[in-house]
C-alpha cells in the first residue's frame, strides 16, 4: 500500500487529473497481485476516493486538472489473499497555504497520539482520545459522524473507531486486532453534509479538510503498520 501511496504523491502534481491518478493506483494495486477494495463497494465506481479541499472523504476521481494551492486527500484500500488494508494521506499541490501545511501536519501527528495508545489491554477509547486532546490543542474540529473500523476479510468490521471519546470508551485492545485509524480533521467546523452524488462528504463552512488513515495491528508490543513503511 505504502508503494501506491508514494507513487500517487510524486504524480499528483498541477495539472493532473485525479482520474489519471485513480488508475495508477488500481494498476499498481493490480500489478502486485492484490484487487482495489473500494472498486463497486456499494456501487463505487473507483478504486480510490479522492477529496479536493473542502471535500472531507469519498469523493469522485474527475477529469479536472488539479490546482496549485488545493490539498488533496487520497484513500486507498486494497484486498490481498483475503484481507483488507487500508490507508489515507493528504498531498498539497503547488504552492500551498501555511495554514493549510499546519491542518495536514497535525491530522497526521494526531494518528501518531493515538497509535501511542494501540496496546493489547489498552482499551480503545484511549486512542480515540488521545487524537481528540491533541487537534483540539489547534480549535480544530474533528469530524464526528465518521469514524474508523476494524478491519480484515473486510474491508469495514467492527469496532468503530472514533476521532474522540472518553479514555473509557468501547473495547479492550487484544493482540491481533486489525484497525484502521484514520482522523478526518476539519480546519473549521466539524460539522459535514454529503453532497448530491450521495458519497462525498464536504464540509458544512466551506473550508478545507485533512485525512490521514493506515492499518494497524495491534500485537503485545509495539503494533504494526501495514500500510506505511516510507511515510510522508
Amino acid at each position: 500500500m505504502s508503494q501506491v501511496l508514494n507513487a500517487i504523491a510524486r504524480e499528483a502534481k498541477i495539472g493532473v487529473t485525479t482520474a489519471y491518478l485513480d488508475r495508477l493506483a488500481e494498476k499498481l494495486i493490480l500489478e502486485a497481485g492484490a484487487r482495489p477494495s473500494f472498486k463497486n463497494y456499494n456501487g463505487f465506481k473507483f478504486s480510490t476516493c479522492i477529496s479536493i479541499d473542502d471535500a472531507v472523504v469519498h469523493g469522485f476521481p474527475s477529469d479536472r486538472p488539479l490546482k496549485s494551492g488545493e490539498i488533496l486527500s487520497i484513500d486507498v484500500g486494497a484486498c490481498l489473499d483475503g484481507f483488507h488494508a487500508d490507508a489515507a494521506r493528504t498531498i498539497p499541490i503547488g504552492n500551498v497555504s501555511s495554514d493549510k501545511l499546519k491542518l495536514i501536519e497535525v491530522t497526521k501527528q494526531s494518528f501518531y497520539e493515538g497509535l501511542k495508545y494501540c496496546r493489547s489491554g489498552n482499551k480503545l477509547g484511549q486512542v480515540s482520545n488521545s487524537i481528540q486532546t491533541y487537534v483540539q490543542r489547534y480549535g480544530y474540529g474533528i469530524v464526528r459522524s465518521l469514524c474508523g473500523h476494524g478491519i480484515g476479510k473486510k474491508l469495514h468490521e467492527g469496532p468503530q473507531i472514533p476521532n474522540y471519546g472518553e479514555p473509557t470508551d468501547g473495547p479492550i485492545l487484544r493482540k491481533g486486532y486489525a484497525l484502521a485509524i484514520e482522523p478526518m480533521i476539519n480546519m473549521g467546523s466539524e460539522q459535514v453534509y454529503t453532497d448530491k452524488d450521495g458519497w462525498t462528504v464536504r464540509t458544512q463552512d466551506g473550508l478545507v479538510s485533512a485525512h490521514y488513515e493506515n492499518t494497524v495491528i495491534i500485537t503485545d508490543s509495539d503494533p504494526i503498520i501495514t500500510t506505511s513503511t516510507d511515510d510522508f
